[in-house]
């Protein structure tokens, strides 16, 4: 049965502002490095706690509305509506799991690296879901799959060579380290995250995640830190405020947004563009350096990872 014609354009409409919101989310995550690396230049003191709580009391208010809203909604079912013990506890280890403690070995791992580094160790996730779900599930890795492996792993490695002539092995081991366990838990947040999509929608499980995540961050910084007033710079709150809304806040809706026009498959090639993205920010912000070597080992990079999301879907 031929499609009406009236709804090609509807679909050909659907599918750019699919588009449109995945770019553009890609765009707003892929500033949270240089925006983190602009506010540790500024003070010298703050660390990666005190960023990571400024960045989500900001950023609350938001998702508990949407979550408020999301569970008044009268257009969902009573059986979505009603969540389990089992679903609570999900959300909550999720919530922890992805944007708390992966969270937590970004930012602190940004102290030691450079932000196009940073986004490249990052941006190997989907790499460690076919790795972890291939071990989990007792599959093997056909030959595509071990090739896109390789020549991403190549990738990296070329580019982490290369910052060593820039940077001091320590700082940049530890670092690395850092972010690669930060890689490692969002890739566990994700494969775990797919039954409660499903069940609660990704708006709402998004919205009931953050929130956790924002309480498990506020605690950790009062037991850290204490219930003072931070004195930080007026930069730095400006920064975090810029990084809440539209690196934070505005970026995870207009990923599920997008995601539901134009499907995962889609979305997760247009998000290629992200550490494209963070290397030209970078570059004109923090003066960091691009070198044929970082060039060549990004494009290997986005190479490997985009055969591995295109053999997922």
């Amino acid at each position: 049965m031929h499609q009406p014609e009236s709804a090609i354009p509807q679909n050909n409409r659907q599918v750019i502002i699919g588009c449109l919101f995945v770019l553009l989310g890609a765009l707003g995550f892929s500033a949270k490095a240089v925006l983190i690396k602009l506010a540790y230049a500024y003070s010298h003191q703050l660390d990666a706690i005190t960023l990571m709580v400024l960045r989500m009391a900001i950023s609350l208010p938001f998702f508990l509305a949407v979550a408020l809203w999301s569970a008044n909604d009268s257009t969902q079912t009573n059986d979505a509506q009603r969540l389990n013990r089992l679903d609570w506890l999900m959300i909550f280890g999720l919530g922890i799991l992805g944007y708390y403690v992966a969270s937590l070995l970004d930012f602190a791992g940004l102290q030691y690296i450079s932000a196009g580094l940073e986004r490249l160790i990052l941006f190997l996730y989907p790499t460690f879901v076919v790795l972890f779900t291939a071990a989990i599930q007792r599959r093997t890795i056909n030959r595509h799959q071990a090739v896109a492996l390789g020549l991403s792993y190549a990738g990296m490695i070329l580019v982490f060579v290369d910052n060593m002539t820039v940077m001091t092995s320590s700082g940049l081991l530890l670092g690395s380290s850092l972010i690669l366990c930060s890689a490692i838990a969002f890739a566990f947040f994700l494969m775990g995250s797919g039954m409660m999509v499903k069940r609660i929608g990704s708006t709402r499980f998004t919205a009931y995640s953050m929130t956790v995540a924002c309480l498990a961050t506020g605690l950790h910084f009062v037991i850290q830190h204490g219930v003072e007033l931070l004195n930080l710079p007026e930069s730095v709150y400006w920064l975090a405020l810029i990084m809440a809304i539209f690196s934070t806040v505005l970026p995870a809706f207009l990923m599920n947004a997008g995601i539901r026009r134009i499907g995962a498959g889609s979305a997760s090639i247009i998000s290629s563009i992200g550490p494209i993205g963070t290397l030209a920010l970078a570059f004109l912000l923090l003066g960091e350096t691009l070198t044929i070597a970082q060039l060549a080992g990004t494009a290997l990079v986005l190479v490997g990872v985009y055969v591995v999301s295109r053999a997922k879907v």
